[in-house]
């Protein structure tokens, strides 16, 4: 038998290591059928969910929710950020609020209930769960409070942050060709959009911001400067995803959480696919009605049959000198990204 004084530092070492805490920021992109789902978990252990899903289908986005949050180690969602109140981002609340604990909800404020997409149902059922847990509602220029990583909204009720953020406001020379934008004063553009800092990693999520709000932040100057990863703005679809946005962004990789008949429209799908120095675009789906020439290669898609949908999700790991991999939990194809 080894001696105690000759185990103590290897226990030592093995609780010291059990202990430590977590160095990457994870993000999950999660299948709620072409609304939106993304976990976040900072290296904290501090968690925050952007968007429910749907209502429906016998709990299904909520259980998908659930499942993927007990894979990533989570008792608890600290925080869940509704970007808009149409029912494919806040439908999923109260299952999930049935299935979960949840900590703080956040959201921009009422919703703008003469949007016909606007489902009544689906926006007081949210108001009906809100006094089971703490409520803020944000604005641009404030800061979401969830340790270990910098969440600045830049979008919220239809307003905007007006100075660039640090590093950014060059001219946008991407404006010049930018068509004019139709404005839109429904809920879209409504959305709250984010820009998650870690170190050096960038991660951009606006929600479904339609391209008006979207060129308020990119012309004539780009408010945001550049990002390492961007969610596709609402799912992909052309009423978004201005080319003087995107292009402005520079991202390395993106990721367009549609669905099997919804987003991933060839426009926006083009604009995102051309963007300056994009490595990688991941697709929840493939999109069925896209066609072969606007679907990415079948390993950067998480789910490929409509009929046997598995729910697969996309995960991105994160470290703070800016380097980061995505993973795709149909085929655990993963590839790594520099900075």
């Amino acid at each position: 038998m080894r001696p105690i004084s000759l185990l103590l530092p290897a226990l030592l070492l093995a609780t010291a290591a059990l202990a430590a805490p977590r160095k990457s920021l994870d993000i999950y992109s999660i299948d709620v059928e072409g609304g939106q789902a993304t976990l976040i978990v900072s290296p904290s252990g501090q968690s925050m969910l952007v968007d429910t899903g749907f209502p429906g289908f016998q709990g299904r986005d909520a259980d998908r929710i659930a499942a993927v949050a007990k894979t990533a180690g989570l008792k608890q969602i600290d925080y869940v950020l509704i970007t808009h109140y149409h029912r494919d981002h806040v439908g999923g609340v109260p299952q999930l609020a049935d299935r979960m604990k949840i900590g703080t909800f956040i959201d921009h404020g009422p919703a703008k209930l003469d949007d016909p997409d606007v489902a009544g149902a689906d926006y007081n059922a949210y108001v009906g769960v809100l006094p089971k847990a703490k409520h803020l509602v944000v604005k641009p220029g404030d800061k979401i409070p969830l340790k270990g990583v910098d969440i600045k909204v830049l979008a919220g009720a239809g307003e905007h942050i007006t100075s660039p953020l640090p590093g950014a406001g060059q001219a946008n020379p991407f404006c010049a060709s930018e068509p004019a934008a139709v404005p839109d004063l429904g809920e879209n553009a409504r959305s709250i959009g984010m820009l998650f800092t870690y170190g050096k990693f960038r991660f951009l999520d606006l929600g479904d911001l339609t391209k008006k709000k979207e060129l308020e932040l990119a012309c004539p100057e780009n408010l945001i400067g550049t990002v390492d990863l961007y969610l596709v703005t609402h799912h992909g679809l052309d009423l978004s995803n201005a080319k003087a946005l995107v292009h402005s962004l520079h991202p390395k990789v993106a990721i367009m959480n549609n669905g099997a008949h919804k987003g991933c429209r060839p426009a926006a799908w083009q604009i995102v696919h051309d963007s300056p120095g994009l490595e990688d675009l991941w697709q929840l789906h493939y999109a069925l009605d896209a066609g072969k020439d606007h679907n990415v290669s079948e390993q950067f898609i998480a789910n490929l049959d409509e009929k046997n949908d598995a729910g697969n999700y996309i995960k991105v790991t994160a470290m703070s000198d800016g380097n980061f991999t995505v993973l795709n939990t149909r085929n655990n194809f993963e590839k790594s990204y520099k900075k």
